[in-house]
């Protein structure tokens, strides 16, 4: 990842360069995974402050952007989610995207398709999930899972693979033209913490129903995952719509980075509130009490 010049404390510059310092080029052959830090900590002074700043100042940013997101209602935003299983996107959503009026909110999980959903265009329920202009959609998992799972599998040939890879990347520049902001975060998790945090789940009763035989499944091809991560972000993380790689194998940071990507995203959209067509005057007046 490119160093920057680490912004001051408290600087509304620091999610830009958050951005820029966890972004992945693009690269037609892909990306390696295996060269980026899931501990790190990039632009973060502490832990402390890190999670000060997200109660204190992330999410009350978070939700006035988010309403001016609404009050224009002019620009959508999909926040995409993909990682590992216990990479945190259930956690993400919780810490960061609750801070936003759920009026503009729509959560989309996309998890393995159905029977009908196989039978139709693999990008269809991606469509249906999208949101209406004002709102946010955010996506636990995404169109990418399309791409990944059948790669890893080998359930699908190499060319129809690439072809559902070329078809994301034109679908998402579609919707950039069409005025739709994308933010796409991977949630960088590590083998030895994503085994902590299975042990985790396995020995605590309110956690076990988070647990799947499923999950050891894909652990075992961890490997094929990644390699599979990597040859799919590196060829869609356009200029339109790059993929940021954020570090989670610190849940803190992991909130706080994807807090501070999301809002810089917002904030360059609108910065004030819509001018009324109509005459405030007169409509104070008409609710004045009668004489």
């Amino acid at each position: 990842m490119t160093a920057v010049e680490v912004p001051q404390e408290g600087s509304t510059s620091c999610g830009a360069a958050l951005r820029h310092e966890l972004s992945v080029p693009f690269d037609p052959r892909g990306t390696n995974l295996e060269g980026y830090d899931s501990r790190s900590t990039p632009l973060a002074s502490s832990k402390k402050q890190a999670v000060r700043q997200l109660q204190e100042e992330l999410r009350p940013a978070l939700f006035d952007a988010h309403e001016l997101l609404m009050a224009h209602a002019d620009r959508r935003v999909v926040l995409v989610l993909q990682g590992l299983d216990a990479s945190g996107k259930s956690g993400t959503i919780k810490h960061v995207v609750s801070a936003m009026n759920p009026v503009g909110v729509r959560v989309s999980s996309f998890k393995q398709p159905t029977s009908e959903e196989e039978a139709e265009p693999f990008l269809a329920r991606i469509e249906r999930a999208l949101p209406e202009p004002g709102e946010l959609a955010v996506f636990d998992r995404s169109h990418y899972e399309d791409a990944i799972v059948p790669a890893v599998h080998e359930r699908e040939s190499d060319d129809i693979v690439d072809a559902r890879v070329d078809a994301i990347r034109r679908f998402e520049e579609d919707l950039v033209a069409d005025g739709v902001v994308i933010v796409k975060c991977l949630l960088n998790v590590s083998y030895d913490e994503q085994r902590e945090r299975f042990l985790s789940r396995l020995r605590e009763p309110d956690k076990q129903w988070k647990f799947s035989d499923a999950d050891l499944e894909t652990r075992r091809s961890w490997s094929h995952f990644v390699a599979a991560y990597g040859a799919v972000i590196g060829r869609t993380s356009t200029e339109l719509a790059p993929w940021h790689v954020v570090p989670a194998d610190r849940k803190w940071y992991r909130n706080w980075a994807v807090a501070q990507i999301l809002l810089d995203a917002l904030r360059e959209l609108h910065d004030e509130h819509p001018r009324p067509d109509f005459d405030v005057a007169a409509l104070e007046a008409r609710l004045e009490p009668p004489h």
